[in-house]
């Protein structure tokens, strides 16, 4: 069916929801419109093994977006099944809470898997079938990128195996679940930090190993060109649906933009619709950790300098030529580097970078969830805590609007840990640890064994586990099924 043929066809079939090509991603007339720099930041530093894979992938990029089938299929999908657009929102409570300019949410969030990453996921993963490319593999740090590049690759037939540091595992153990029911192969990473950075080299190690049946699907606006562009086009749909959204709903462009910043992919996606409009203030924010004073944060554009990682140049946190080890209570912005369009920001002035703390972010996550019924991730609350003391600053007639990047549900064991809070059973992340304590991490061979593992119940709540011994039983308590485990040893 051609282009056309399918136009006709949607607007036959989906009367009230009319659908046509609006370029859900920029055309580019030749290769030689990819810039492979943002000022002095980007380029492409790379093993000669992935020189090859990389201009292939310039070539399939360019001819996609010329390509209105591959508009229109992304479009449809984006609509269809990711829910797109998703909505600007109005915080009318948070507003009045807080204070000054009015506050409005672009709610991420709601997208299929519960955050922006499905944008890239997706986008990326059409390209690789466009390549012929049956295999994909990609990192994750908060899970998010992981689940939407598994539910992508389900979808649409792709093998799927995605790398994790440990000790994100057992921060987002959930994910981790949510990965493996995708059909995903779940690889735990034990080097390093064992978070996104190591997440990420274990990711380019396969891929130069593999790199003539898969594709590397890199989560976030870093690594080697052409990916910091190739994300921030997909992700751009986030800025320019808000764009569009101020416009019809308030007549105007908002006054300041506002995301959370990691790799900064959500942050990209909104800011670079708005980057030639100079009335609107592009607001960026990091992970703080324990205080910038400190060696535990991630403020990576606030702390650091200019540097190579992953392939490309931009900040870095970095010591002696050594990247420094991070910390931060959100797995998602744990990472010692930054895209390097963001680092371009900075140099020029156009984007303000600052940071928030783990106990801000905490607070921004309650303020937002008391206020509204809406609970963020980590990731987002740094954003959410940042816009609220800026829209202090603020006149009543301002507009801040902030990109509510994921939603709260995989963090509510790290939220409740860090309250003190005890939920009573069985963590995921404890059944994590355990798995990780006894193999080291999740193979390919042990992904598939684990579809065989016991179940057990504890009250009505149901649990898997490795030990055969616990098969159909049901226990009252947990202290009882421990002390059962515990009979079985001696």
């Amino acid at each position: 069916m051609s282009g056309e043929q399918k136009l006709k066809f949607a607007a036959d079939h989906v009367e009230n929801r009319p659908l046509k090509v609006t370029n859900t991603m920029p055309v580019y007339d030749s290769v030689k419109d990819l810039n492979p720099y943002f000022g002095e930041f980007g380029g492409r530093f790379l093993p000669a093994t992935l020189e090859a894979a990389h201009e292939d992938l310039e070539e399939i990029y360019v001819k996609a977006s010329q390509d209105p089938e591959f508009q229109l299929e992304l479009e449809q999908l984006g609509r269809d099944y990711v829910g797109r657009p998703t909505p600007l929102y109005f915080a009318e409570r948070l507003t009045k809470r807080i204070g000054g300019a009015q506050i409005w949410l672009k709610r991420e969030d709601l997208a299929h898997t519960g955050a922006h990453k499905i944008n890239n996921a997706l986008g990326q993963c059409l390209l690789a079938k466009r390549i012929g490319k049956e295999r994909i593999i990609a990192e994750t740090g908060a899970g998010q990128h992981g689940v939407a590049t598994a539910t992508a690759c389900a979808l649409l037939n792709l093998k799927c195996t995605v790398y994790m540091g440990e000790e994100d595992m057992r921060r987002q153990a959930l994910n981790v679940f949510r990965m493996k029911i995708l059909g995903a192969s779940v690889i735990g990473v034990s080097s390093g930090t064992k978070t996104l950075k190591d997440a990420i080299n274990e990711a380019m190690r396969d891929w130069v190993t593999n790199v003539r049946t898969t594709h590397y699907i890199i989560g976030s606006a870093i690594g080697p060109h052409p990916f910091p562009t190739i994300v921030r086009d997909f992700q751009s749909v986030i800025g320019r649906e808000t764009r569009d959204q101020s416009l019809a709903q308030l007549g105007r462009l908002p006054d300041v933009v506002c995301a959370c910043v990691g790799g900064g992919s959500n942050a990209i996606g909104m800011f670079y619709p708005f980057k030639d409009d100079k009335e609107v203030g592009i607001l960026g924010i990091e992970a703080g950790g324990a205080g910038t004073d400190t060696k535990e944060h991630c403020a990576t554009l606030s702390a650091g300098t200019p540097g190579v990682l992953h392939g490309t140049r931009t900040y870095l946190l970095q010591h002696d030529g050594q990247i420094s080890e991070t910390h931060s209570i959100s797995a998602g912005l744990d990472y010692p580097g930054v895209g390097p369009e963001h680092s371009h920001f900075k140099a020029t002035g156009r984007g303000e970078y600052i940071s928030c703390t783990d106990k801000e972010a905490m607070e921004g996550l309650q303020l937002l969830s008391e206020s509204e019924g809406i609970i963020p991730a980590l990731e987002t609350s740094h954003a959410v805590y940042a816009a609220c003391e800026r829209a202090k600053t603020m006149s009543s007639d301002k507009v801040i609007v902030i990109c509510l990047s994921g939603r709260g549900d995989k963090d509510m064991e790290s939220v409740a840990k860090n309250m003190g809070v005890d939920l009573g059973v069985m963590s995921m992340q404890e059944m994590s640890l355990k798995e990780l304590r006894e193999n080291g991490g999740s193979t390919e061979e042990e992904d598939k064994s684990n579809l065989d593992d016991a179940s057990f119940k504890v009250g009505s709540q149901s649990f898997v586990t490795e030990d055969a011994s616990l098969q159909g039983k049901t226990f009252k308590t947990m202290d009882e099924m421990v002390a059962f485990v515990k009979s079985t040893k001696n």
